[in-house]
């Protein structure tokens, strides 16, 4: 395999996918060269990344914690910097590979701008393509950057299409888990616990994500995803529960093949993936034993039982503004139960009364993305004591 020095930029580098990232960037150091690596809080962390890898930029979001960055990265030859500015910078200055990995909202502003600066783009981010998914793709065509799904479902089908022609493709099918509640008796599922959601039985994620899988609203906006990704209408996509969690996705083609993309369910393979990609790199995820395995069982997933997939599906429908809606409401609704205000079942309750309450415009603008953002998330906290009453 040819080396390759790729200029690397990692926005959100002390989240899970960031240090994922870092961890095979150090243990390839003669391929990559780190220019930029950005936090939202831990100051401590990103300076000690910063100093590992040569970084010549760490930016913090938080401008309150700038003085302790600064500090910790005294006598170093990286530049401490803090706020939308620079995070901006981050995204768009040298690098011509920026894994984008900031979660939520906060980080739109930084993926469209290493998006016009056509840079490619590593997207671990769900909210960007969820959100702002056609203004990203469009703003890609016309800057000639490349977007590179991270996500293990979304990479999984980017390999799968390797060598292929989208207009040979049939159908896509994303791959979930069903979470912890695949089996649970419905009445025992509307009283769970946060701790039994996010006890997910084969990744480790956070809280939040762990909850959105439980829910299945997690595949729900991957759905939208992939419709933004790789440009096929949302009834082209199907959904199947495989609980094992070794087939990623797969890809059926008009002659009938179906090719999938199989391995353990270790994130630093879809993220090597991406950032070798065209090429491969050597990882040390553990290798995958179908043996081991054993059997791979499919399913249809429950539409009583995981409500939240036909929310997803009726917002893609929609299109405008609902996906935004979705994801805000969701995040609000997720949030609510983890603090213990809301029950489980709850969580696709407040998502579907906001569909149904909350109308806005057509985001023609990051700008209006996040005002929209903002919106839903104030109308959602007034829905919630109405479903409770």
């Amino acid at each position: 395999m040819a080396t390759v020095i790729r200029k690397v930029s990692i926005l959100g580098a002390t989240g899970s996918v960031g240090k994922s990232t870092l961890d095979l960037i150090e243990r390839s150091p003669d391929r990559f060269d780190v220019v930029a690596l950005t936090a939202a809080t831990n100051a401590a962390a990103l300076a000690q990344a910063a100093i590992r890898t040569g970084a010549r930029l760490a930016v913090v979001a938080d401008e309150a914690n700038l003085p302790e960055l600064e500090q910790a990265l005294a006598g170093s030859h990286c530049r401490a910097a803090a706020g939308r500015e620079a995070l901006i910078e981050a995204a768009a200055g040298e690098a011509d590979w920026v894994m984008a990995a900031i979660v939520g909202c906060a980080g739109l502003e930084p993926v469209m701008a290493a998006i016009e600066a056509g840079r490619t783009v590593a997207l671990a981010n769900k909210e960007a393509l969820v959100t702002a998914g056609s203004l990203m793709t469009d703003a890609a065509a016309r800057a000639g950057a490349h977007i590179l799904p991270v996500d293990s479902e979304h990479n999984a089908i980017f390999q799968c299409l390797a060598g292929s022609r989208l207009e040979d493709v049939s159908r896509l099918v994303l791959t979930a888990s069903g979470g912890p509640f695949r089996t649970m008796a419905l009445e025992d599922m509307a009283r769970a616990t946060r701790e039994q959601a996010v006890a997910h039985p084969n990744w480790s994620m956070g809280a939040k994500i762990s909850v959105d899988s439980a829910t299945m609203m997690n595949k729900g906006l991957e759905l939208i995803e992939a419709h933004h990704l790789f440009g096929l209408p949302g009834k082209r996509i199907d959904i199947l529960v495989h609980p094992q969690s070794v087939v990623h996705s797969l890809v059926e083609y008009v002659d009938g093949s179906v090719i999938a993309q199989l391995g353990s369910p270790d994130m630093r393979i879809p993220i090597a993936y991406a950032l070798a990609w065209p090429e491969r790199m050597e990882t040390p995820a553990e290798r995958l034993d179908l043996l081991k395995a054993g059997r791979l069982d499919f399913e249809t997933p429950d539409s009583v039982r995981f409500p939240a997939l036909r929310l997803a599906r009726e917002a893609l429908g929609k299109g405008g503004a609902a996906p935004i809606v979705l994801n805000a409401a969701n995040e609000i609704a997720v949030a609510a139960f983890l603090d213990r205000r809301i029950g489980f079942a709850d969580i696709a309750d407040t998502v579907a009364k906001a569909l149904e309450t909350i109308d806005a415009p057509a985001p023609r603008s990051i700008a209006d993305v996040i005002d929209i953002d903002f919106e839903v998330r104030e109308n959602t906290r007034e829905i919630m004591p109405l479903l409770a009453s």
